[in-house]
């Protein structure tokens, strides 16, 4: 029986109270905005992914030699496998599968956001392609098997991951070996407990907005998000949207008590909260919080995760989108009845996407109070230019019932396995 808030109160209050305290009070009068952007990392000539190291065309050695004329610094990482500082504007990671991540500092408003993913990434994109490496913006690598594509980054914790996911099924390897996603990351505001379920309910018109992945091993899937499958179906108890409550901290304990605990292995599916819970540390439980895959995670900030990988060129349309909607009060207020409710949709929004005639309807209007917040907003949060590239989405996209999985056509599938990326035995 996973342990509830009413089976022993002291320890999970205190739970409680530690991510209230963290994510639910007040944080009146900033607007700092952040995002995390991934690309999958692809050898131009084979389609292959490019591995982390091992050359001087690994992934690793081809930014330690951009860098050092960049003006970036490295250091310590995952094991062997370094992250780099770009100063004053992010940091470099990977993901297990080798995907590369950017992850801005936090900016002051939306438009200095965009101006910073621009700085970093049309240049690094422009120097790699150079080299034969192909960054590519999509939510799922549409050719490749996740069995050809080892893990990259040999760490306990996503060695553990691994063995939890693959007892379970073949999404949850997919997802970290071959998903990419743009997150957008912002503050909690005064009204923390508005502002998180606003975002909790914009998620399913996000996908559907978004969608970028219909494509998997050189086939049509029937979805307009893949990677939103992948989410739906890799371990329903860490994913999804948090229900409606009066209490968010006290709900988001339930749900991380509730997941199952990958050190314990998936045969048993057992929730955290389950049996001896009252003696796991702090520490085990801190780690438990970082195996948790909402559609909004709560980490200070809030982090928006629906969105899959887009080009850079379309950044400024979720950023716009979500800083409208979140910092512009009658955006705020209006899209909050809009949207409500919407945990039903969140299948379904990955499957047709705008195609479902209701979700493409509500996903015209919200995108439509953001566009219109955003100029009440104004140029100190958000600039002309950055608003326009947003509305042309809008009217390139969202108004025609389409998504950027529109413009994709299928894939050719890579007939070998490349040495590089083939797993060992």
């Amino acid at each position: 029986m996973t342990l509830r808030l009413s089976d022993s109160p002291g320890r999970v209050l205190e739970l409680r109270d530690g991510i209230h305290a963290a994510s639910f009070t007040p944080d009146a009068g900033r607007t700092l905005v952040g995002a995390e952007v991934e690309f999958l990392v692809h050898d131009l000539a084979s389609g292959f992914p490019v591995p982390l190291l091992g050359g001087p065309h690994s992934l690793v050695e081809l930014l330690r030699h951009y860098g050092a004329r960049a003006g970036w610094n490295e250091r310590h990482g995952y094991g062997v496998v370094p992250r780099f500082e770009i100063p004053g504007r992010a940091i470099v990671t990977f993901e297990p599968g080798g995907q590369l991540e950017i992850s801005t500092l936090p900016c002051v408003n939306a438009s200095a956001l965009i101006a910073c993913l621009n700085d970093v990434v049309l240049p690094l994109r422009s120097a790699l392609n150079e080299q034969g490496i192909r960054l590519e913006s999509i939510g799922i690598d549409p050719r490749n098997d996740a069995v050809h594509i080892p893990l990259q980054l040999p760490v306990e914790r996503y060695e553990t991951m691994t063995r939890y996911f693959d007892a379970i099924g073949p999404f949850g390897v997919r997802m970290m070996r071959q998903t990419a996603a743009i997150q957008v990351s912002l503050d909690r505001g005064s009204r923390p407990a508005e502002r998180w379920r606003l975002l909790n309910d914009l998620a399913p018109y996000v996908i559907a907005i978004f969608a970028n992945s219909p494509h998997y091993l050189g086939r049509d899937t029937g979805h307009r998000s893949y990677r939103a499958h992948c989410w739906r179906m890799l371990d329903a108890t860490r994913t999804g949207v948090a229900c409606a409550d009066v209490d968010p901290a006290a709900e988001y304990t339930r749900f991380a008590l509730a997941a199952n605990d990958m050190t314990r292995g998936a045969a048993d599916r057992v929730a955290f909260g389950d049996g001896d819970a009252r003696r796991r540390s702090d520490q085990e439980w801190r780690v438990h919080l970082t195996t948790l895959f909402p559609e909004v995670r709560p980490r200070g900030h809030y982090e928006a995760r629906s969105c899959d990988a887009i080009v850079p060129e379309w950044y400024a349309a979720p950023i716009v989108f979500f800083y409208a909607l979140v910092h512009d009060e009658r955006a705020s207020a209006e899209a909050s009845v809009l949207a409500a409710d919407s945990r039903a949709l969140l299948r379904s929004a990955g499957e047709f996407g705008l195609r479902d005639a209701s979700i493409a309807r509500t996903a015209r209007d919200l995108f439509q109070l953001a566009i219109a917040g955003a100029r009440r907003l104004g140029p100190e949060h958000v600039g002309g230019a950055d608003i326009d590239v947003a509305a042309e989405f809008v009217d390139r996209y969202t108004a025609r019932g389409r998504s950027p999985a529109d413009d994709r056509t299928l894939p050719v599938r890579p007939t070998a396995i490349s040495s590089a990326t083939a797993p060992s035995t």
